[in-house]
């Protein structure tokens, strides 16, 4: 098996390169940080000709990076995913596996579990980050309605797992608790489905294969609030510091079914907050 992966070097494209050499698959990487440029025509030098999958992870990956930059975001999230859209076909790639997120997802709440079948207004979007993705999950539907390849579209929920710079809100939220006295959040109601960066991986090896169009939500087995983490964190470490809700009512939920993944990949995540805060902390000593 050869694969093609962009964003190779980023956060979740080098865990997947881990476990991909671990099971002694062939990989060709291309990332931004090593000059390749997804919205360039010469991508498609780099791509292996009949490569097994082409793995998209590149482009402006959060709201914040994209927020109020929507020409950015949608020169490199649409517009870079529909020129490597043209550089696989060229390479007559068997499968492309497109990296989405939770956040297409709109009016949620904790009591409603967002599914892959869950009716999306895009209208209710703010997000530029958000509406690139949705529109690239749409162009890869009308490509794949044309004759592209099979298409699979993973919706990744918030991914936790780093010890790096750029730290979710579980590793935020525990070095506070860690290292401060006094902890400040929004709203302890908020929550996601957070899943580990390694399961995300293993997630995306587990796709490669599937034939048709395909989307399918990588998501935690559970919606776990700012609460749960902070009463995990004071648990773990031993700490009781003093917690203060700074919008106690500006309540962010999105609740996302990993049911799909279960059946269709026999995936299923097997890092829980709990045991990774643990290792955090373990490693941190």
């Amino acid at each position: 098996m050869k694969l093609f992966i962009t964003g190779s070097d980023g956060f979740i494209g080098r865990e997947l390169v881990s476990q991909c050499q671990e099971q002694g698959i062939e990989i060709v990487g291309a990332d931004l940080a090593e000059g390749f440029d997804i919205r360039s025509k010469e991508i498609a030098d780099v791509i292996p000709e009949g490569v097994d999958a082409v793995i998209h992870l590149a482009g402006l990956s959060n709201d914040t990076i994209c927020k109020n930059r929507g020409y950015d975001c949608f020169d490199m999230n649409v517009l870079g995913t529909l020129n490597l859209v043209e550089a696989a076909a060229q390479k007559k790639a068997k499968q492309f596996i497109f990296a989405s997120t939770e956040w297409v997802y709109d009016n949620c709440n904790a009591e409603e579990v967002k599914n892959e079948e869950s009716v999306i207004n895009i209208a209710n979007h703010t997000s530029e980050y958000a509406l690139s993705k949705l529109v690239s999950e749409a162009n890869l539907r009308q490509k794949y309605q044309n004759g592209f390849c099979p298409v699979t579209i993973l919706r990744f929920g918030i991914v936790c797992g780093t010890t790096g710079e750029k730290k979710s809100a579980v590793e935020s939220l525990f070095l506070s608790v860690k290292e401060k006295d006094e902890v400040s959040v929004g709203s302890l109601k908020t929550g996601r489905c957070f899943i580990h960066v390694s399961d995300i991986a293993l997630g995306i090896i587990k796709s490669i294969g599937l034939n048709g169009f395909n989307i399918i939500n990588l998501a935690g087995d559970k919606l776990i609030t700012l609460r749960d983490i902070v009463e995990i964190s004071k648990k773990i470490l031993n700490k009781n510091p003093k917690i203060t809700e700074v919008n106690p009512n500006n309540i962010s939920v999105r609740n996302i079914s990993n049911k799909k993944a279960k059946e269709m990949l026999g995936w299923f995540p097997e890092i829980t907050i709990d045991a990774w805060l643990q290792n955090l902390n373990s490693s941190l000593k």
